[in-house]
């Protein structure tokens, strides 16, 4: 499994932590909770990156490569070991003078498998 190791902006960065949660509710307001499944908390992230042409289109090409199907390794904040994504979405660059700018979106996902 390929490693995305281009580190975003801190500017932009955001990511939300979803858990799935499975519950019954009761007549008497009693509500029942529990995790559905082992892995039941993911987190996706909007991340924007900044640099020359040459990292920004290596960056393009990764995220193409993997064409929103193909899982990767990348190591989120505050996280000791990398952890699996995969990336649907992502902006055409801009460009301002000699810098260039994107986002991508980061979904956590469980799957193992490599599609090559």
């Amino acid at each position: 499994m390929d490693t995305f190791d281009w580190v975003p902006t801190v500017a932009n960065f955001s990511g939300t932590t979803s858990t799935v949660v499975r519950s019954a509710k009761f007549g008497d307001g009693y509500e029942q909770r529990a995790a559905d499944g082992l892995n039941n908390v993911s987190t996706q992230y909007a991340l924007q990156f900044i640099g020359g042409e040459a990292k920004i289109k290596a960056i393009l090409a990764f995220l193409k490569a993997a064409g929103g199907a193909t899982s990767f390794l990348w190591t989120p904040p505050l996280e000791d070991a990398p952890l699996v994504f995969y990336s649907e979405t992502w902006t055409p660059p801009t460009k301002d003078g000699d810098t260039w700018t994107m986002t991508a979106t980061f979904q956590q996902t469980f799957d193992l498998q490599d599609d090559e």
